[in-house]
């Protein structure tokens, strides 16, 4: 038995959304090399996740943004050729900008969410998973500023008209 242990490597992505556009990078080494991507990368020592995104976003395009939300966690030995890694998918929200290819990235770009196809990495998954996420909230920020009958004051009570009471029906002297 071994002791040295092997761990998956620990990553971060940068998933912004802008409207119907994401911001996407060109990969420009191995593995992928060309294909588009997320800006993310390896977390370093005694760096946080949260740290990490924000440096690899500035690495990466340029852009300077902060995480707003957490997409999902994504591991498997599969997802990268090189060795097992778990990533940590980030929503970032910033002044936003023209990004530029920097970095080992070969470009830099937003790019429509429907032609983002043919990812690398699982990052087709993790955008599909963010882009029901925004939708989510668009559909619940909508439901809030729609007036709805539930959480509201009851209406106010119209005046009846005067109903007669069952002695006043009755008739006098019978």
């Amino acid at each position: 038995m071994s002791s040295r242990y092997e761990n998956p490597a620990l990553t971060a992505d940068a998933v912004w959304i802008r409207g119907d556009r994401v911001l996407l990078i060109r990969r420009g080494r191995p593995p992928f090399r060309g294909r588009w991507a997320f800006p993310g990368g390896f977390v370093e020592q005694r760096e946080t996740v949260e740290a990490a995104v924000m440096r690899e976003l500035r690495e990466e395009t340029g852009l300077r943004a902060r995480p707003i939300a957490l997409v999902g966690v994504y591991s498997g030995p599969d997802r990268d050729p090189r060795k097992p890694t778990t990533t940590i998918a980030f929503r970032m929200r910033g002044p936003g900008g023209l990004p530029r290819g920097r970095d080992d990235a070969a470009e830099a770009a937003w790019v429509p969410i429907r032609a983002a196809r043919g990812l690398a990495f699982d990052h087709g998954r993790i955008l599909r998973d963010a882009v029901r996420q925004v939708r989510r909230e668009r559909r619940q920020r909508a439901s809030r500023a729609t007036p709805s009958r539930r959480g509201r004051r009851p209406r106010p009570l119209r005046p009846r008209p005067a109903r007669a009471t069952r002695r006043a029906r009755r008739r006098p002297g019978g």
